[in-house]
């Protein structure tokens, strides 16, 4: 029950089991129905791969080719944006010691590297926008707080819709303009939101820092986090990092296909963000690192040599056989819909992260990931008797940069929304001003007739 308001979404024990036995009663697809249709549930087609569903030229995921035949051929995996290959930019960002998230996300949003006194211009846009309307803070973060933050987020941007005079405009002018205030005002808002969160759900001080001026978007983070606002050069320039890496991944990843989706029945720009940001939620999206940790907890908890190959192998293969771990049969942060051979995302994060990893002392978690991301496969070989190629996604290493920088797990999936929303907004413009179609797919109608009996005549059944 709700603590803070306890009438709220309660319903007695009887109750509940009396609605809920009514819906299994009369409620139930049978996924071979769906084989046999030929339906592609998840939108996924019979080998795996994703249903083509639209055109993009924001972000290409490349994970496998095909022969002559069709036949999927797994393939080393690239993440490319616009055209530029993600390793590019990191390549960048390492050598020149260059906060990089504003400049990958005017390219996202724009289409090409911006010359260097647009990105300056950009830079001092987005700084002088950190700042959150007049009142906000108070009025929509502190006096309706939510224990979760992905949940106060999406409020929050739904929110805005009531601080914008043009709100429902949807042309490319006010769609940039509302971009250009998200992407600048999401980060205070998750950083709010979490504090309100430890002051009224966990009974702790809050600090509502004012954003300071001139510092990157990792930087403002961490600034506007801590309560002595105090960071270093290496943290921020790695959580600025891990934000690039989770800047867009493709038009047809959930959280970006639902922004879509919403876009595409040409609803506000702060309905369709708030969707998507729900989307992310998930667990089996963007919640996945906070699964990846706990998971990690567990296995180094039940280990009595993490660097014993052997050890892990086995407590690995117990865990696919639901014997072992939270009983799903997974092991999170492996495996991925488009990846087969590697993840670029998760081989950026596990290099640039050891260096800070040995620092902090972190290094024993850090090697029990890259053991994990070793053994995981072999471990699904022999308890599953396949040869599928699965590799580490990102998921398996940006919880331990976050956990790293001292950032409470509450917030792994936010600073993912945080790092994802220029993209979103990419793929916003491009569906408005381009697909210009409604996305309406088919679902097959699979229940059986029945005659309407007048309410005097029927039993409980």
């Amino acid at each position: 029950m709700n603590d803070i308001y306890p009438d709220v979404a309660s319903l007695k024990p009887e109750e509940l089991e009396i609605l809920c036995n009514e819906f299994r009663r009369n409620n139930f697809i049978d996924p071979e129905t769906s084989e046999k249709l030929g339906v592609k549930r998840g939108l996924r087609n019979a080998d795996g791969t994703g249903v083509l569903a639209g055109l993009t030229s924001i972000c290409d995921v490349v994970g496998y080719t095909r022969d002559e035949e069709g036949h999927v051929i797994p393939a080393e995996g690239k993440l490319i944006y616009r055209g530029i290959d993600l390793d590019r930019i990191v390549q960048e960002a390492v050598e020149k010691d260059r906060f990089m998230y504003e400049e990958v996300a005017w390219l996202l949003l724009f289409g090409d590297l911006p010359a260097e006194e647009n990105l300056e211009l950009f830079k001092q846009i987005l700084d002088s926008h950190h700042e959150l309307p007049a009142g906000f803070p108070e009025t929509q973060i502190m006096c309706s707080p939510s224990p979760n933050i992905m949940n106060k987020m999406s409020r929050s941007v739904l929110t805005m819709y009531s601080y914008d005079d043009d709100a429902e405009d949807t042309s490319l002018s006010n769609i940039i303009k509302q971009s250009i205030n998200l992407i600048a005002g999401l980060p205070t808002m998750m950083i709010y939101a979490y504090q309100t969160k430890l002051h009224v759900y966990d009974h702790k001080s809050m600090y509502f820092h004012y954003p300071k001026k001139g510092l990157s978007t990792a930087e403002h983070i961490l600034s506007i986090y801590r309560p002595d606002q105090q960071y270093t050069h290496a943290e921020a320039k790695l959580l600025d990092l891990c934000m690039i890496v989770h800047m867009d991944h493709g038009g047809g990843n959930c959280s970006t296909f639902s922004e879509r989706v919403l876009s595409s029945s040409g609803t506000d720009t702060y309905a369709a963000i708030s969707a998507a940001i729900g989307a992310l939620k998930g667990p089996k999206h963007g919640g996945a690192n906070l699964k990846v940790m706990k998971q990690l907890d567990y296995i180094k908890e039940n280990l009595v040599n993490p660097a014993d190959d052997e050890e892990v192998l086995n407590l690995l293969r117990a865990i696919i056989r639901k014997e072992k771990g939270d009983g799903s049969g997974l092991i999170y942060g492996i495996g991925h819909a488009v990846y087969t051979l590697s993840d670029p995302r998760a081989q950026i994060l596990k290099k640039q992260s050891k260096t800070l990893a040995y620092e902090k002392g972190f290094d024993t978690e850090w090697n029990l990931l890259c053991s994990i991301e070793r053994l995981a496969p072999k471990a699904f070989e022999i308890e599953k008797g396949t040869t599928k190629h699965v590799c580490a996604n990102v998921d398996l290493f940006s919880g331990l940069i976050y956990r790293m920088l001292g950032i409470a797990p509450e917030l792994y999936t936010p600073l993912f929304a945080i790092a994802r929303i220029p993209g979103w907004c990419a793929h916003r413009m491009e569906e408005v001003e381009f697909a210009n179609r409604i996305i309406r797919p088919a679902y097959k109608y699979v229940g059986s007739s029945q005659e309407y009996v007048p309410l005097e005549e029927r039993t409980e059944k």
